[in-house]
């Protein structure tokens, strides 16, 4: 069985795991300014609903500007591990 890569899976299904993954709370938690260990999976969902404008993940396969605004939240993100220099 072939893995999809995950850049090629639909934006509400990389926001769930973005969601679980603890890189993704401490860039939430330098956002946010607060102390390493603050934010959960649910805290973390929380924020990219915000960010997103979004009430639910889901909207993500539906809102063109959501998915623009996730794309964003996730070049800074990317930006933040070191998975690209700097944000384009």
């Amino acid at each position: 069985m072939t893995r999809t890569p995950f850049d090629h899976l639909p934006a509400a299904t990389q926001a769930g795991i973005l969601c679980s993954d603890k890189r993704f709370h401490r860039f939430v938690e330098v956002q946010l300014k607060l102390q390493s260990g603050w934010i959960t999976e649910t805290g973390a969902a929380e924020y990219l609903r915000q960010t997103c404008e979004v009430q639910s993940r889901r909207e993500l396969t539906t809102n063109p500007t959501a998915v623009a605004k996730f794309q964003t939240l996730r070049t800074e993100f990317d930006a933040h591990i070191g998975k690209i220099s700097r944000p384009r």
